[in-house]
């Protein structure tokens, strides 16, 4: 009887351990982008680039993704109201998939952004890859990141890592309760990550 209920007692404050783990972690990537993501265009400073980060034009079901159309239409409100100049849309392109010309033409013919000023990123292959080729390919450092708010906290912890004077537009996020927590607890754990990454010295693959 003694062994179960030690044994349970390690479970316990391992559990603990977790959480106390997981809330500290979450709290870095926090105090590091504190006051450096903006919702209101006119509160936001210009910035030389906007890097929008890229994700799936359609849903499994064939559906516009809102996560999409609400960053494309953050990253042309930046156009728009003369905070870039530049914008960088940064994805996966692989054979039959392209987000970075989905983004791309969806900006020029939905949102009325000139052809000339946009840039894609065919190898964003996720956020930190996206990063750190917005710094080291195409020589940028002082950027607007354009994504949902609970994407843009991860992506400025890389940003601001790797010595970017980096800032936060977060995009319209999407208002049904599944995809709402399901992105919160998803997001929790990559921070995590993130943070282990930063300490290991490791690059996300």
């Amino acid at each position: 009887m003694r062994i179960i209920k030690n044994i349970f007692k390690f479970i316990f404050l391992s559990a603990e351990v977790v959480i106390l783990l997981m809330a500290l972690c979450n709290a870095w990537v926090f105090g590091l982008t504190n006051g450096r993501t903006y919702t209101k265009i006119s509160k936001i400073p210009p910035r030389e680039v906007a890097l929008v980060l890229g994700t799936s034009p359609r849903m499994r079901s064939g559906v516009s993704n809102p996560y999409f159309t609400k960053r494309m239409d953050a990253a042309a409100l930046l156009y728009h109201h003369g905070k870039i100049k530049t914008i960088i849309v940064s994805g996966e392109k692989s054979k039959g998939y392209d987000e970075p010309a989905a983004m791309k033409n969806y900006l020029i013919y939905q949102e009325g952004v000139p052809e000339h000023i946009i840039v894609e990123d065919p190898k964003g292959f996720n956020t930190y890859k996206s990063i750190l080729r917005c710094k080291n390919t195409y020589k940028k450092k002082n950027v607007i990141i354009v994504s949902q708010g609970f994407h843009n906290l991860r992506a400025l912890f890389f940003a601001r890592n790797n010595s970017m004077n980096a800032l936060g537009f977060d995009a319209q996020d999407v208002s049904k309760p599944e995809s709402f927590y399901r992105n919160q607890s998803r997001e929790s754990l990559a921070r995590v990550a993130a943070v282990a990454y930063f300490i290991l010295g490791i690059s996300p693959d």
